[in-house]
């Protein structure tokens, strides 16, 4: 059984950084692509950021801001948030599937139960 755990959500200010953490057990993770997505209340779920192997992608309204990085020997991806914004706030949920994804349309198989982002002055 897949089991996706997120931490190092919370409260920041504008401007300020958070780096959120997934620990992933119960599957081959190097084999896998793991990334983020977001919901913030009222919105639409939004793609974040995937990785698998080299490659990552990014969503259109956090690249050049967020990066992530994954540690295979810890079985953990990390998502570094600088620079962050109002419009940041929200739920973050890892996800994990057997194919990189990249879009809001995209439905990992795997899903985490998600942490709280809240940017706020």
């Amino acid at each position: 059984q897949v089991q996706l755990v997120e931490s190092g959500g919370g409260l920041v200010q504008p401007g300020g950084s958070l780096r959120l953490s997934c620990a992933a057990s119960g599957m081959i993770f190097s084999a896998n692509a793991v990334g983020w997505y977001r919901q913030a209340p009222g919105k639409e779920r939004e793609f974040v950021a995937c990785i698998l192997g080299g490659g990552t992608r990014y969503g259109a309204s956090v690249q050049g801001r967020f990066t992530i990085s994954r540690d295979n020997a810890k079985n953990t991806v990390f998502l570094q948030m600088n620079s962050l914004k109002p419009e940041d706030t929200a739920v973050y949920y890892c996800a994990a599937g057997s194919r990189l994804f990249g879009s809001n349309s995209d439905v990992p198989e795997n899903w985490g139960q998600g942490t709280q982002v809240t940017v706020s002055s």
